[in-house]
């Protein structure tokens, strides 16, 4: 990858970055809350983890690489979701709250911020602006895995990219119900 001027960096997170992760952080904000609060252990393989593990990692990690981003580093724990927050509901409105803070902290940051290298774990360096890409491709993966546990527990599909059968389906019954 060559690599970007301070202002290439800053026009890239304005014009498209931050575009992006912003409609993706509203379809993430409802895969979570799509999540039913009964049976948060259920898993669809001994090795996979429970859908409360997953959807607590995806709110976390979410937002933990915007805070890397803004903060320059990468240190382990330092977004974590509270102990009080529990139910799927709880989860994606702090989700939502937290990631609405860090998003607009990230919009502020200069070029200059978005070029310095960051450390990812000891495992690879690279200008923090790439981080931000690097968290949506993360947060996306995992959003597809929580999503297919979604109807085995008895819940809905939301609408990620385009209809889902489910919500085809509500928009069916609810333009029924308004002819009725």
């Amino acid at each position: 990858m060559n690599e970007l001027t301070a202002e290439q960096a800053y026009a890239l997170v304005q014009n498209v970055l931050l575009r992006n992760i912003k409609t993706e952080s509203r379809t993430t904000k409802s895969v979570i809350a799509a999540v039913p609060g009964s049976n948060l252990d259920y898993r669809p393989d001994p090795n996979a983890k429970s859908a409360n593990e997953l959807l607590r990692h995806i709110a976390a990690a979410d937002n933990f690489f915007l805070k890397s981003v803004i903060d320059g580093v990468f240190v382990p724990g330092s977004v974590a979701i509270p102990e009080n927050v529990k139910t799927p509901g709880e989860v994606a409105a702090w989700y939502e709250q937290t990631y609405a803070a860090f998003f607009e902290a990230v919009a502020k940051l200069p070029g200059e911020h978005l070029i310095k290298m960051v450390d990812f774990r000891g495992l690879f360096q690279k200008p923090a602006f790439a981080f931000i890409q690097f968290g949506l491709l993360h947060t996306i993966h995992h959003r597809g895995q929580l999503s297919t546990y979604l109807r085995p527990m008895g819940s809905k599909v939301p609408a990620i990219y385009g209809e889902s059968y489910d919500s085809a389906e509500a928009k069916k019954a609810a333009a029924a119900e308004a002819q009725a």
